[in-house]
Parts: structure tokens; C-alpha cells; sequence
């Protein structure tokens, strides 16, 4: 006798979307906000205004080789003519980085200083990282609709465990005589949270926010099948119309894109480093 999972799976997903509707209005409306107030943030300024600010601000963190790097990259962008496709992805892949902060930090640091919520999350996010990036959409779709929302909804789910996973890992692996040179000392939960396992933890930390960054770009492909725009979308024209250099091309603008803001996270837990 078959076992009707997929039966049962639709069933819970319909319940679910009559049930909370609202609160899906809710997130919609929410998410909705952010992506465009990123996206306005960085289209507000004539694209060389972005441009310099960003060379400038890549120099402060790297020097001049990253900055130029930066530059000539983003300049290429708006060659190609991909500015305005670029900044939507670059606002989905933010609104996404920042939401997987926002929830993977906390949820990570309370599978940190609790056993058995570690063990509750690590097989779901086991389930998370395994389960293919495009079945993510089918509920997404379901539940918010077409457009940008259901994109970061499954960019976050499928991106969120890294920093989960990383921000664990940072703080168990505090050296345990300074936890007990804190304690000695008097100090709360709170005090050693924020002042001796999360700084000591930044880096690890960070790493995991560097790879959820990455993850979230790499969604942004995906998420242009249920219509999120930007440069996957480019990306998703051109390989249903078997345009092989307009795919390169948008292909190129994403890699850039990556290779910034993988560099933009990596400098700038150098530069902490450098100022302690």
C-alpha cells in the first residue's frame, strides 16, 4: 500500500493558506516594502554617484586593488546595460541576507547555549541545505503569489542555514577557561554573550553571513521563474530563447556582483581585525 504523502502534503498546505492568510498578507506586504526601499536606495543616485560611493567605501575596507576591482566591475554593469536588473537583484539578495541574519543569529545562538534545541534544528536544517532549491518555489508561489516575495521567501529558506550552523559553531567554540574566567568574575548570561562569545564568534559568524550572501545570489536565477526580475531574469530569457552571449553577459553581471559582495564581507571582518 502506497503511504498518500504528497496527498497529505497538499491537504496541510491548503489548510495552512486558509488559515493564515493574513498573516501571509502580512509578510507579503512587509517583505514587499523592504525589497523596494533597498531597491529605491540604490537606484535613488545616478549610477557613477553609486559607483564612486561603493570604490570609495571598497578602498576604506580593502585598498586600492579592491577598489578598482569594484569600479571597473560595476562600470561594466552599466555598460552591458544591466544597471537596473543589477540593483533589483542586488535588493532581493540584501532583503534575503538581511531576513536569514535576523532569524539565523538568535536561532543560532540558542542552539548554542541549548543541547536540545540543536538537536531539534540541525536535522531541519539538514533538510533545508538537501532539498532541491526549486521545490522551495511550489509553497512560495502558494502562499504569497507570483512576484519578488516568493523569491526571497525561498532564497532565506534556502540560505538561512549557514548562519545557523556558523553562529553555533562560533560560540561553542569560545575557548571554555574564558567562560569560566567570566563566571568567576560574576558575569550574567548576558554579559558573556555580548561581551566575551559573540566578539570572540564574529569571525566564524561572519563567515556563515558570507555564505548565506552567496546562497541568496545564487537563488536569484530560480527565482525568476515565478517572476522576481532583475538580472536572473536576463539570465532566464536568454537561456529559454538560446541566446548564448546574452546569457554570458547577464551570467558575467551576477559573477561580478558575487565577487563584490563575497569581498565587501571578507574585508570587512579583516578591518575589525585590524582595529582591535
Amino acid at each position: 500500500m502506497k503511504i498518500p504523502l504528497s496527498d497529505w502534503v497538499n491537504s496541510a498546505v491548503k489548510w495552512l493558506e486558509k488559515v493564515l492568510d493574513p498573516v501571509f498578507q502580512a509578510v507579503a506586504l512587509l517583505i514587499g516594502s523592504v525589497v523596494n526601499t533597498f531597491e529605491w536606495l540604490f537606484t535613488v543616485a545616478p549610477s557613477f554617484i553609486f559607483i564612486a560611493v561603493a570604490a570609495i567605501f571598497a578602498f576604506w575596507l580593502g585598498r586600492w586593488p579592491f577598489a578598482a576591482f569594484t569600479a571597473l566591475g560595476l562600470l561594466l554593469i552599466d555598460n552591458l546595460g544591466y544597471w537596473e536588473g543589477s540593483m533589483e537583484t542586488l535588493a532581493l539578495v540584501v532583503t534575503s541576507a538581511f531576513i536569514s541574519v535576523m532569524i539565523g543569529v538568535p536561532v543560532g545562538i540558542l542552539c548554542a547555549r541549548h543541547d536540545s534545541i540543536r538537536g531539534i534544528i540541525t536535522p531541519v536544517l539538514d533538510f533545508m541545505q538537501t532539498m532541491p532549491a526549486f521545490v522551495y518555489l511550489i509553497p512560495a508561489v502558494t502562499f504569497f503569489g507570483l512576484g519578488v516575495v516568493p523569491g526571497v521567501i525561498a532564497s532565506v529558506i534556502f540560505a538561512i542555514p549557514p548562519t545557523i550552523r556558523l553562529t553555533n559553531l562560533g560560540i561553542r567554540q569560545v575557548p571554555a577557561e574564558l567562560v569560566e574566567a567570566a563566571d568567576a568574575f560574576g558575569s550574567t548570561s548576558r554579559q558573556k554573550l555580548f561581551k566575551l562569545q559573540l566578539p570572540l564568534a564574529v569571525p566564524t559568524i561572519m563567515a556563515g553571513i558570507n555564505q548565506t550572501i552567496m546562497l541568496s545570489l545564487s537563488m536569484v536565477v530560480i527565482a525568476s521563474m515565478i517572476g522576481a526580475q532583475g538580472i536572473g531574469a536576463e539570465v532566464y530569457k536568454a537561456v529559454t530563447q538560446v541566446k548564448i552571449g546574452e546569457g554570458f553577459a547577464a551570467g558575467l553581471a551576477i559573477v561580478i556582483l558575487a565577487i563584490i559582495l563575497d569581498r565587501f564581507s571578507q574585508h570587512l571582518v579583516n578591518r575589525k581585525n585590524r582595529t582591535k
